[in-house]
């Protein structure tokens, strides 16, 4: 059966997934880059840049492990591109260029309509305008059978997480203070909707790998 996992997903040590003021030039938000100073030198990350080294070790497993079993992904709209509002054209494709990491369906939550596109290396993005349940059911029979991957960003989480529909939340908590921005878990009490801490392991360059899974 297909689970919903969120995979890698950096945060501050003071609990905040993005900076403040996310635009085009800083996707991330100001210092947001610092959360994946873990993820950039593993050999997962070097070779979705076209490159052979990289290095290994316990974070580029926790990295590599995010990208295993899975046949579908979901996106939340800020998470695909900086465009707000109805689309004004169809030029904007994702930060990702021609081939984007995927190489599998990616579902991207949006208010407003927008035809699939299909990209080199099998990822095709589709629009889902019927809310997060929608979303998951187009990306579970997309799947078939195998995992589907919530990338993000922090409403999206947040969203998925107050439903129960996250089985396992791996966060990669980085040594960076951002003082405000994003923040993943404020108000949500992780305890009542029924998660525990099942794996807690210390990465090579600082940042503590932990992750939630949500008890049967």
């Amino acid at each position: 059966m297909s689970k919903l996992r969120v995979r890698a997903f950096s945060i501050s040590i003071d609990g905040y997934g993005a900076g403040p003021n996310q635009e085009l030039e800083r996707p991330l938000g100001a210092g947001g880059e610092g959360l994946f100073d873990w993820f950039f030198p593993t050999r997962t990350f070097q070779r979705m840049q076209g490159k052979e080294d990289g290095e290994t070790g316990v974070d580029d497993g926790m990295a590599a492990k995010g990208f295993e079993g899975l046949g579908a992904w979901i996106l939340g709209r800020n998470m695909f591109g900086p465009v707000r509002g109805p689309w004004p054209d169809d030029s904007w494709k994702g930060w990702w260029g021609d081939e984007p990491p995927y190489h599998v369906p990616v579902f991207v939550l949006t208010h407003h309509a927008r035809s699939p596109i299909e990209m080199k290396g099998g990822t095709v993005f589709t629009f889902v305008t019927g809310g997060i349940h929608a979303a998951l059911d187009e990306a579970k029979e997309a799947a078939a059978g195998k995992d589907v991957r919530l990338g993000g960003g922090v409403a999206t989480i947040r969203q998925y997480l107050r439903a129960r529909l996250i089985d396992d939340l791996h966060l990669a908590i980085s040594p960076v203070l951002l003082g405000t921005g994003e923040h993943l878990l404020q108000g949500i009490d992780t305890r009542a909707l029924g998660y525990e801490c099942v794996e807690h392991v210390a990465g090579d360059r600082a940042a503590a790998h932990v992750t939630l899974r949500k008890r049967a």
